[in-house]
């Protein structure tokens, strides 16, 4: 089946939450680095709202497996597009699901930030910031070093 009405979806980095051992929030993390832009593969759609009959244009995010140094959180992570594929990604190619593969680890970054990025009227740039686990939190992060995830 054909994959149609592709988009890019520019990005300077994601998130994901990682499960914190006997506690109930998880840990946001940031991945990306200072000046690091992605372009992500996405899909988009039109369609009318029911009651207003307004027209709506929405678009997802396609997803491929996780890569080396997201996998310990979660099992897929976003198509970041290399430079090279952009132009087939956009184009009418029916099929380009080679594409769609984990992008390298070693380009990626990753570091906690505040559970503040969990309110939307935290929109602010220090939410994406650094900061330092309580040694007690730390250790209980799956057995995770976050000193080696802090990766080039």
């Amino acid at each position: 089946m054909p994959i149609k009405r592709r988009c890019i979806v520019p990005v300077d980095g994601f998130f994901e939450w990682k499960a914190i051992k006997g506690q109930r929030a998880k840990q946001p993390l940031r991945d990306s680095d200072e000046g690091w832009r992605a372009l992500l593969a996405g899909i988009w759609e039109n369609w009318k709202e029911p009651a207003s009959g307004e027209w709506i244009r929405t678009f997802a995010i396609i997803t491929t497996d996780a890569n080396e140094l997201v996998v310990d959180i979660h099992d897929r992570m976003p198509v970041i597009l290399a430079p090279n594929d952009y132009a087939r990604w956009l184009s009418e190619e029916p099929d380009p699901r080679d594409v769609m593969r984990p992008f390298p680890a070693d380009l990626m970054r990753m570091w906690p930030i505040s559970t503040r990025v969990n309110k939307p009227e935290n929109d602010d740039p220090s939410i994406v910031e650094p900061i330092e686990l309580a040694t007690d939190a730390a250790s209980r992060v799956r057995g995770h070093d976050w000193r080696r995830i802090k990766t080039r």
